[in-house]
């Protein structure tokens, strides 16, 4: 009987010298190549340097005849955006044809709020004019050209206050106010349904929660995030941080996580459940961060900043994947996602409401399917090869202007002075002596109940 028995001589794997090359075995399956991996690796760097190329976010820019105020997307139809303005002007935008279907006519103050009702029919607005009205909302006629038109408000409610942010309940005919407190009014009646005041002489924003549609946040003048929940007839929770916070979003998918903006340049997640400690902390920002907005997804959201930028942040990420920018846009004080998740709207101190694409380098327009296959390969190879040296600076470098790189550096340096000087005060102090509070919860200052 013939046996066969593996027999390999180590004479023949072990080099003399180091410069000798070293024996690999080639595998002859047909299907597998020696190179392969190097391939992919180049195909990828080719990728991820044509994704940089092909990178033009900015579509189309909006006009209106005063600052941007406020931003509101339509829950029932793609195509519909309303933008608030310093001049009391509402212009309800055909965004694919970038025309103004209607001119909301009734504010006498700057525009501080709208929000959509659910049944994406209604609108409602509050104003620095102590009023809030609602308004009926049209569909974009099939046929093409300016259908520019002038259209009173539905109803008026008067306030005793200015008013200066609103948000509709996601379910029933309900809005809430910020003002001089929180204010619960209802679409049938002239005078608030509830008020609810905790301490804060201000009232900045509000916020209904899309999962759990009867609780919501408030910030305040305080410097404090407050939850809320309808069924009950006091506050919830509050949370008191070291800055204040500008505006608070919740994850539409997470019904017990929201994440503010601060005036500390960062941003926050929390745990509604476990507020004594952020779950994530978003940097990138080198000044106060106006607004925020969360991808119908909720795996991604938008903000925009004082600093003139506007930046796309993974719900889980502390640092941002994208940041837009131009040369004429100024402060930018409200941003949202489009309801596809595909398309990023911003509303600045210059008068225009941008359209951005949430994905900067993705193709518009109709695709073949072998273009969507070999963008989809592309997108693969990158993340295949995201931790490789070159691939990792190539995809993670963005171009920023000069006066936001100028003073993320000195945040830098400023950051690393305060690490430096914390090592050596607990190197020169006595063992457990010096606390030192993590960042997730060092902006935090007290939780009340």
């Amino acid at each position: 009987m013939k046996v066969k028995v593996l027999n390999r001589n180590e004479e023949e794997f072990t080099r003399e010298r180091a410069q000798d090359l070293k024996k690999v075995h080639r595998n002859y399956e047909p299907t597998l190549h020696q190179f392969q991996r190097a391939h992919e690796y180049t195909r990828a760097l080719n990728a991820a340097k044509l994704q940089k190329v092909f990178a033009k976010p900015f579509i189309a820019a909006l006009t209106h005849s005063d600052g941007i105020t406020c931003l509101a997307r339509n829950p029932r139809i793609l195509n519909s955006l309303l933008a608030g303005s310093a001049d009391g002007d509402i212009r309800i935008w055909d965004i694919p044809v970038q025309r103004t279907l209607r001119r909301l006519k009734g504010h006498t103050g700057a525009v501080k709020g709208i929000s959509f009702a659910p049944d994406g029919e209604t609108c409602v607005s509050c104003s620095t004019d102590c009023s809030v009205r609602l308004w009926k909302v049209p569909f974009a006629p099939l046929e093409p050209g300016p259908v520019e038109a002038d259209e009173a408000a539905v109803f008026e409610f008067q306030g005793r206050n200015a008013f200066r942010a609103i948000d509709h309940h996601w379910r029933q005919s309900l809005f809430a106010t910020a003002g001089a407190a929180v204010e619960v009014w209802s679409h049938e009646r002239s005078e608030p349904v509830n008020t609810f005041s905790w301490g804060a002489d201000s009232v900045l924003s509000v916020k209904f929660n899309p999962a759990e549609s009867d609780v919501f946040a408030s910030t305040g003048g305080d410097r404090s995030i407050a939850l809320y929940d309808l069924r009950s007839a006091r506050p919830i929770r509050k949370l008191v941080m070291q800055t204040r916070t500008n505006a608070v979003a919740w994850n539409p998918m997470e019904a017990f996580n929201f994440t503010a903006a601060s005036e500390d340049c960062n941003l926050y997640t929390y745990d509604m459940r476990k507020l004594q400690s952020a779950a994530c902390v978003h940097k990138d920002f080198v000044s106060a961060v106006m607004d925020l907005d969360y991808s119908p997804i909720g795996r991604e959201f938008v903000a925009g900043g004082y600093d003139r930028s506007v930046r796309i942040f993974n719900f889980n990420a502390g640092h941002s994947r994208e940041v837009y920018h131009t040369k004429r846009m100024q402060r930018v004080f409200c941003v949202r996602f489009s309801g596809d998740g595909s398309y990023v709207f911003s509303g600045s101190d210059d008068m225009n409401v941008r359209v951005w694409k949430a994905d900067a380098s993705e193709q518009l327009g109709v695709t073949l399917p072998r273009e969507k296959h070999k963008a989809a390969y592309n997108k693969a190879l990158i993340n295949r090869y995201k931790h490789m040296p070159e691939v990792k600076r190539i995809v993670r470098h963005r171009h920023v202007p000069v006066a936001i790189h100028k003073a993320s550096k000195m945040r830098r340096i400023v950051q690393d002075s305060d690490k430096r000087k914390l090592q050596r005060r607990i190197q020169h102090s006595a063992p457990g002596s010096i606390a030192v509070k993590p960042e997730r919860k060092k902006k935090i200052v007290a939780e009340l109940e």
